[in-house]
């Protein structure tokens, strides 16, 4: 019962942490947008981010119903704003949140977050839904606030490559010089939460939270309004000290350089060891006052040691104190920092749909030289997706190709199949142009490496399939060359019915063209590794009889092609040729060969060893077949004799039942079958019928000897005679009356003796129980043949000698004894049917006359 109870729990617990795992999950991805109208068209998935004022949007990815497109949803559950006890805050707090998402969404620019779908608002969450977003930078430089625990893999030990610091900071630029300069707009809380990196690896701006707007639209000189810090007010409702220029805090006034002092001490954050700012206020306004008002001179060049040295007078310029002297978003794009190579690669990729397609193949044929210098992430995330948008586009494809597959040669497995696979699968069944199926062919084993088995089958083969028929021989031979290291995947009928068929035609044509000795040759020796992959039946149906339909005009190449693959089936373990094969069908094909005057020596001297090999391999199994069918007829012979020794026994029989031999004769030991070597001559049916001989001789010598058991049957009901059972009854019952009448008469014959062969009995003895006092001698196998005077003669009622002399019958010597003269006894019975009586009883009767047959009728009648 212990074990029935602990079997019991165990399973409960099991099947309750399944169900509350499964009900947790669903509830995490039901309890994101609780009644949010952004749940009619968008689904939530998983939490990968948190962005914003103190990261209090979490983000989680997701897909747009309708599409299926990739999207991200930022959500701010409203039960976070209970950490603020006062109405007035949380109100603030949301009011805040709202409107830095409604300013967001009215703003379109490649460097500025997208909104797929604006702000919604339920009882429990605010929520929107924007492009795909891999994290926030602050989230990548180690701030893992409102995030999943534990961290997400891809973002634990996350690292920015100097690539995309370079070109994120561009992106950043570009981004400021459309606020200033196109909207006239000032971020004024340009911070690690308010930056987002998409799945792409693009930095866009977010977070306009504490956004200021120009308050002079119809006049030249814009102006805008600053709010003073209130430390009274939550941190999350106004912008970062850490980040804020010395004007305005000290001055209470900010503009365009307000937000480029902050990108200024952004650099700094990046590119710090433990990615700290510059200085930390601790939302201490008056901390933050002293150290700016102290952040001029010599005191910047010696805090920004840790900024490259390419970069560091830029930064000193953006962290100047007057923000006359800081730079302006146009000027920052253009610093010699973002000339670098890889910079400059990204920022034409995100401007080829300016280009034409003739600019678009001049830039693509250098590319992949340029992925080369990338690091792989930036290669992959950033570059490719760029790749894909020209997919749709088959002329460009043959010059996008080199580059994808040039990434693809550096990619795990796992990427690819995620990543670059559902973007190349349109592509593989393309055929116009032809130069898309050619690049492909000439990386066909990358793709076979990083490919499944499924879209081999389905996508790889056609391609090769379409190779095959193609005109283009360059293509036909790297066709060629894949199809051996494939030929494990694809499937019997495939092979049979597409691929053999296109071989041949292949090889049955002769060509034009120089070349097309070439590809023929090709062709073979393709058909010479995919050899062993093939079933049996189908080499000796098809690609044998193939193989002599070859022309080959006396050509060497040809020829030792097609004597590599006849010397394979020969050497083969599973494609062996048998004698029948090689004697029928390959060395009549191959003799005429060895008179060829277009071999060289050691060509020559390669055939004639094959041919001599097979030669050899068809007598060798042929003569051990006839030895071993020789044996195979002796031993059955041999085993015949045996089994007809033991099932027919000969019995020797004598005289007497006593010297009746009922044991067999056992075969002598020389009968024994001498063992037979079995090779690998004889066919399966020999071998078969060999094995079953051997194991029936061998249970045979196994069993005891078969000794043969008397069975006495029953004797056969004979049909009963009434009249002469009826007759039996009244002669027995009047010889009894006779009998007790003599009683008293005296004894004949109580001295007479007989000698029967030299053995006296008494006529009592003979009288009472002849058959147990006679010797066994007396009785013989002869038939008893009496005379009509003997004991067993016969009686004819109907004759009157016979019924006469019937009581008067005398012994024969033909029983096997003599009576000698002197004791014969009279034999004159006077009872019916009493012969012998014991010289005790027997007394002559002479008062009762003989009866005749008249007598004995009317009697019975």
């Amino acid at each position: 019962m212990d074990v029935l109870n602990k079997l019991r729990n165990t399973v409960s617990n099991t099947i309750s942490n399944t169900v509350q795992n499964t009900a947790y999950g669903l509830s995490q991805l039901s309890s994101v947008l609780p009644g949010n109208p952004v749940t009619r068209e968008f689904e939530a998935t998983a939490h990968v981010a948190s962005a914003g004022p103190g990261l209090l949007w979490k983000i989680y990815s997701g897909y747009k119903k309708s599409t299926k497109q990739e999207a991200a949803i930022f959500v701010f559950e409203k039960r976070m704003l209970e950490r603020w006890p006062a109405k007035a805050d949380r109100e603030l707090v949301l009011e805040t949140l709202k409107r830095g998402v409604t300013q967001l969404t009215k703003l379109r620019h490649p460097q500025v977050l997208t909104v797929q779908h604006p702000l919604e608002e339920s009882r429990d969450s605010l929520a929107f839904a924007t492009e795909p977003v891999f994290a926030s930078l602050a989230n990548v430089l180690g701030n893992y606030e409102n995030i999943p625990q534990p961290t997400p893999a891809n973002l634990k030990d996350y690292k920015l490559h100097d690539i995309e610091i370079r070109y994120g900071l561009l992106q950043l630029g570009e981004g400021l010089a459309f606020l200033h300069g196109d909207v006239k707009l000032l971020h004024r809380n340009l911070c690690p939460e308010s930056i987002v990196i998409n799945i792409h690896g693009a930095w866009k701006i977010f977070g306009f939270d504490f956004c200021a707007l120009n308050q002079n639209p119809d006049s030249k000189q814009p102006s805008w309004l600053y709010s003073e810090y209130d430390p009274t007010f939550p941190a999350v409702v106004q912008p970062q000290l850490n980040y804020q220029a010395p004007e305005c805090v000290l001055a209470s006034s900010n503009g365009p350089a307000s937000d480029i002092f902050a990108l200024g001490m952004l650099i700094y954050t990046i590119h710090s060891s433990q990615h700290q700012p510059l200085y930390e206020s601790h939302n201490d306004v008056g901390k933050c006052r002293r150290f700016l008002e102290n952040f001029k001179g010599s005191n910047v060049s010696a805090k920004l040691l840790p900024i490259p040295e390419t970069l560091r007078d830029t930064v000193k310029l953006m962290l100047s104190h007057s923000p006359e002297l800081r730079l302006d978003a146009h000027q920052f794009i253009k610093i010699e920092y973002f000339t670098d190579i890889g910079v400059k690669t990204l920022n034409y990729l995100d401007k080829l749909f300016q280009w034409d397609n003739l600019q678009k193949s001049q830039f693509y044929k250098g590319l992949p030289q340029l992925l080369k210098q990338l690091p792989h992430r930036v290669a992959l995330h950033r570059v490719l997706p760029a790749l894909y948008k020209e997919l749709v586009n088959p002329p460009m494809i043959p010059f996008v190709l080199p580059s994808i597959l040039q990434v693809m040669e550096v990619t795990e497995v796992e990427e690819f199949r995620e990543h670059i696979l559902p973007n190349l699968k349109p592509v593989l069944a393309l055929e116009d142009p032809p130069q898309i199926s050619l690049v492909l062919m000439q990386q066909i084993n990358l793709l076979l490496k990083l490919c499944p088995t499924d879209v081999i089958k389905t996508d790889i083969v056609p391609m090769l399939l379409r190779a095959l028929e193609s005109e283009w021989e360059q293509l036909q031979e790297l066709c060629l060359s894949a199809l051996p290291n494939i030929v494990t995947m694809i499937e019997g009928p495939v092979i049979k019915n597409a691929i053999l068929p296109r071989m041949k035609k292949i090889c049955l044509s002769p060509g034009k063209k120089s070349t097309s000795l070439g590809i023929r040759v090709n062709c073979l020796l393709c058909l010479a590794k995919m050899l062993p992959n093939f079933d049996r039946w189908l080499v000796f149906d098809q690609i044998l009889p193939f193989l002599q339909e070859v022309p080959h005009s006396g050509e060497p190449a040809i020829l030792m092609a097609i004597i590599g693959i006849y010397r394979m089936l020969l050497t083969h373990s599973k494609l062996g040729m048998g004698k029948e094969i090689l004697a029928t069908r390959a060395l009549p094909f191959l003799l005429p060969l060895c008179i060829e005057q277009n071999l060289s020596m050691s060509q020559y001297e390669t055939l004639s060893t094959l041919v001599v090999d097979m030669i050899n391999r068809v007598t060798s199994e042929h003569r051990e077949a006839l030895r071993q069918l020789d044996a195979v007829r002796r031993e059955t012979q041999q085993f015949d004799q045996a089994l007809s020794q033991v099932t027919s026994p000969t019995f020797m029989q004598n005289n007497s039942l006593s010297d009746i031999n009922l044991t067999p004769e056992i075969p002598s030991s020389n009968a024994n079958p001498k063992p037979v070597n079995i090779e690998n001559g004889l066919t399966m049916e020999d071998k078969l019928r060999l094995i079953q001989q051997q194991e029936a001789h061998q249970r045979l010598q196994s069993q005891s000897i078969l000794t043969p058991k008397t069975v006495s049957q029953p004797a056969k009901p004979q049909p009963k005679d009434l009249t002469a059972t009826l007759l039996k009854n009244n002669l027995d019952e009047l010889n009894l009356s006779m009998s007790r009448s003599t009683m008293s008469q005296p004894d004949y014959s109580k001295n007479t003796t007989y000698k029967y062969n030299e053995i006296s009995l008494t006529q009592s003895q003979f009288l009472t129980s002849p058959t147990q006092t006679m010797p066994n001698n007396v009785l013989t196998n002869r038939p008893m043949n009496w005379n009509s005077n003997g004991m067993n003669a016969p009686i004819n009622w109907n004759s009157q000698q016979s019924t006469s002399m019937w009581n008067s019958i005398t012994p024969q010597n033909n029983m096997n004894f003599t009576t000698q003269p002197e004791i014969r006894p009279n034999l004159n019975f006077p009872g019916t049917l009493q012969p012998f009586m014991s010289s005790t009883n027997t007394q002559t009767n002479t008062n009762v006359s003989n009866s005749s047959t008249q007598d004995i009728m009317d009697l019975l009648s």
